[in-house]
């Protein structure tokens, strides 16, 4: 059993959890703004991407101060958490583990000081690669268990040299996702893994600049989008402007899961709004997966996009038949085995006069342990549904992920051992369609080749050692 502890943590069901990205991170500088404030909206605009920790770090030319701590940003920080981290750089990460426990060690950034000065450093993505990388470090030279704060440790080791050179002598050595941002006393810096597997993107404020995962957070910072980090470039960030330098030939290999669920609606990918993939999608699922039916419902918030191009595309009206519980998500409490019996009906209730008689189109965005939909069908039945339909704006979620998303055995995946007309047993419906993955693709208007689909075909860009991933894996063997 879960012990309640005072933070918001996880969904209603711990075994009924919806895909999570690794992490959110920002980073800012600029001379004269409260750069704290800033991160802290900027991690409040990134919060979908990690909900377990939060924390910021500052300087202000001299030391770096970091304040973190388990919850959602805005139970992390307050105003006068906020007035104590003044200065003219910050970087900020909220976080989802994948690699090393939910503990306070593991919050980011993580914070490396020596005699030379300090390095604080935040991640989004998840690396392949840690223990070869951690055999590098002197025995119990750290208490964290994550591969980020290896990363830490590795770049701060010879602080003879400039930070900027550390890294891109480190980085080729690195193998898997990671968006990062980084600073010392007076600079900021930022790299993309040569895939370029996680967003990671450059803002312009009027007096500095801006580093986050999505260009949903520059704008809610005020700032304007420049361009995004390319896949394998370092950049630099101080009074001298920005520089680049590349430490890897780019191969692009983007997530193309980014478009089906982890990124903000009002996100841009590869210049296009993903507001406008998801809708295509929509469309495309409309054509590949046509159905008589009379009313297309969303699964709130997520299949929304998909939900208004299928009924676009198909003629079906759209409606609301399912109100979320927006204040529910996150559970401070541990439900009671009556309340867990209700399960979805804390998150999600129908509007019986609204789905009572109808055949509906049920369109959400993915399935990957399948508890959520198979509610939702039940739900739908007893609230009077005539037939229930339901449509996935992904091809199923068939392989592991090892990249920064929280499903890494097949065994946690429903289409890891069943087939279609299976998994539609499973939930009840009256008939199921998956998007292909070429309609999913074409979508995005990003070239296959482009992009990581390993999730869906089990290619992987970056050849995975089984025996040397896992969210413990250091805990295993530190």
């Amino acid at each position: 059993m879960l012990k309640g502890d005072g933070h918001l943590s996880h969904d209603l069901d711990p075994q009924d959890r919806p895909p999570k990205d690794a992490c959110g991170v920002f980073g800012v500088w600029a001379p004269g703004e409260e750069v704290s404030k800033l991160t802290y909206y900027g991690l409040y605009a990134l919060q979908h991407r990690g909900q377990e920790s939060a924390g910021i770090a500052v300087s202000e030319g001299s030391r770096i101060l970091v304040y973190k701590d388990m919850g959602l940003v805005s139970q992390v920080f307050d105003e006068s958490v906020l007035g104590t981290l003044r200065g003219h750089l910050a970087i900020g990460h909220c976080r989802y583990s994948t690699t090393g426990s939910s503990v306070w060690e593991n919050a980011q950034p993580t914070l490396s000081s020596t005699e030379e000065g300090g390095l604080a450093l935040a991640h989004n993505g998840n690396l392949i690669n840690t223990p070869e990388l951690a055999r590098r470090l002197a025995p119990g030279s750290t208490r964290a268990t994550t591969d980020t704060e290896v990363l830490t440790s590795l770049l701060a080791q010879d602080r003879s040299q400039p930070i900027d050179d550390a890294a891109a002598e480190l980085l080729p050595q690195v193998k898997g996702a990671y968006s990062l941002v980084f600073m010392d006393e007076t600079t900021l810096y930022a790299a993309r893994d040569p895939q370029g597997i996680r967003p990671l993107v450059l803002g312009r404020l009027e007096r500095g600049w801006v580093v986050a995962s999505e260009t949903a957070a520059l704008d809610i910072v005020g700032a304007v989008f420049v361009r995004e980090i390319e896949p394998g470039e370092l950049i630099t960030i101080d009074e001298r402007g920005v520089r680049s330098r590349r430490f890897a030939l780019a191969e692009p290999k983007g997530c193309l899961f980014e478009y089906v669920y982890l990124a903000r609606p009002d996100t841009t990918i590869a210049g296009r709004g993903v507001q406008t993939t998801r809708v295509e999608v929509g469309r495309v699922l409309a054509r590949e997966h046509p159905v008589d039916a009379d009313l297309v419902i969303p699964t709130p918030e997520s299949g929304t996009p998909a939900a208004v191009g299928y009924a676009e595309e198909s003629g079906i009206p759209y409606g609301q038949g399912l109100v979320k519980n927006s204040y529910v998500g996150r559970t401070f409490i541990q439900p009671s085995q009556t309340i867990r019996q209700l399960g979805i009906r804390l998150k999600l209730n129908p509007l019986k006069e609204v789905v009572a008689g109808k055949r509906l189109v049920v369109v959400d965005d993915s399935i990957v342990r399948g508890n959520t939909q198979r509610a939702i069908v039940k739900m739908l039945r007893e609230a009077g549904a005539r037939e229930v339909h339901v449509r996935i704006s992904s091809p199923p979620v068939s392989w592991p992920c090892f990249y920064g998303i929280d499903f890494a055995t097949r065994a946690e995946l429903i289409a890891g051992s069943l087939s279609v007309e299976e998994i539609r047993a499973s939930l009840g419906a009256d008939s199921l369609g998956y998007i292909s993955l070429e309609g999913l693709t074409e979508a995005t208007t990003i070239p296959a080749e482009r992009l990581c689909r390993a999730c869906f075909d089990g290619v992987y860009p970056i050849a995975i050692d089984r025996d040397n991933v896992g969210k413990y894996v250091l805990e295993a063997k530190l």
